[in-house]
């Protein structure tokens, strides 16, 4: 009973946050580069992007529409690879000028000791550094064959770093999943305080890779490994937002689940379209920063976002649980969206009757 007193609760909590929609954290895609080819990137990107770098005037010039920022309100850097651009200290100093917060999500291989530094000169107050496994796994998702030692370095001098918000975030797979125990005690050992954990959507580059998905059983693992672990104290352990997943709510992360794409969360992407969480489908944005108001715009649309009724369709249509899953997350959602991609509660409860 109290379990169930405490989801009301929340779903008029998520009422109340979707009404008011004040927006907490941006995403700035700067890039669409990367020194990277990742089996399972959900972007595309590539060292020969198509798209040239967003300029920091015009992201700033978007910026500025935002007069009353929320209090802790933070920008996002991501791409891409972040670290390719040579202005990010300079980025990052002038939305320090204008009262903001800045963070960003690297893979880890260009940050360097000095890079570190100039960074947290520059005012970079959060880090996200992906880990996906150890040497042999990593870099096979990574596509790459020396990439592992270097995040780890990387990894390193993030943890040391007190003033810093550090977490390492790892995608988990087929190649990895047996090595989640050793990854955290590796993590662990490293000084890190908070380890996110997710699965692949079956977009971009991983929309037609298998070996990059796991089966019902294994998610029931993972979950059963986040929900262990996080009864320790060495490690915060959290599973992503990426999706509802039933009785493990709110067991595997510290509340319920809540995609606030559209809602706390927007971004600005590579060619300035205006949406929530960059891997949603790029249908769903909004407008663009070339001509539209970027604040207006986040105002006064995102109502796919905001109403959520559209996705009342397919296996979701009759779902028992939709009044607190709402579709799972909105990257789940592309194409003709005429069905979900991946329901996280269908695997488990699916995985659950495997154990029985």
């Amino acid at each position: 009973m109290f379990s169930i007193i405490k989801q009301q609760l929340f779903r008029r909590f998520r009422e109340s946050e979707t009404k008011q929609h004040k927006l907490s954290y941006l995403f700035w895609e700067c890039t669409t580069r990367c020194n990277l080819s990742c089996l399972h990137c959900g972007s595309d990107c590539s060292q020969n992007s198509s798209h040239t770098d967003m300029s920091a005037g015009d992201f700033l010039k978007a910026l500025d529409t935002i007069k009353n920022p929320a209090p802790g309100f933070t920008v996002v850097l991501t791409g891409g690879e972040p670290l390719l651009r040579t202005d990010i200290e300079a980025c990052g100093r002038e939305i320090r000028k204008r009262d903001m917060r800045w963070s960003m999500v690297t893979n880890g291989i260009l940050y360097t000791k000095e890079r570190h530094i100039s960074l947290l000169n520059a005012g970079m107050g959060a880090l996200t550094i992906s880990l996906d496994g150890l040497e042999k796994s990593h870099n096979w998702l990574r596509n790459t064959s020396a990439g592992f030692n270097r995040v780890v370095d990387a990894i390193g001098l993030a943890a040391g770093s007190q003033r810093l918000n550090f977490d390492v975030v790892t995608c988990v797979n087929q190649r990895n999943f047996g090595e989640l125990a050793q990854i955290r005690e590796l993590l662990i050992e490293k000084g890190v305080k908070a380890w996110r954990l997710f699965t692949i959507i079956p977009i971009g580059r991983a929309a037609n890779n298998r070996e990059l998905l796991l089966n019902n059983a294994q998610f029931v693992q993972l979950m059963d490994f986040i929900a262990e672990s996080r009864k320790s104290q060495a490690i915060d352990v959290k599973f992503s937002c990426e999706g509802f997943v039933g009785k493990y709510e709110p067991k595997v992360r510290d509340s319920f689940f809540f995609c606030r794409a559209g809602i706390n969360i927007g971004s600005i992407l590579i060619d300035g379209s205006i949406s929530a969480c960059p891997n949603i489908d790029r249908s769903l944005a909004q407008g663009n920063i070339y001509t539209d108001n970027f604040y207006e715009t986040w105002e006064t649309k995102f109502q796919p976002f905001r109403n959520r009724s559209w996705t009342k369709t397919g296996k979701c249509a009759s779902c028992s649980n939709y009044a607190d899953c709402q579709g799972n997350g909105l990257h789940n959602w592309h194409g003709d969206k005429s069905q979900v991609l991946v329901c996280h509660n269908q695997k488990i409860e699916n995985g659950l009757k495997i154990r029985i």
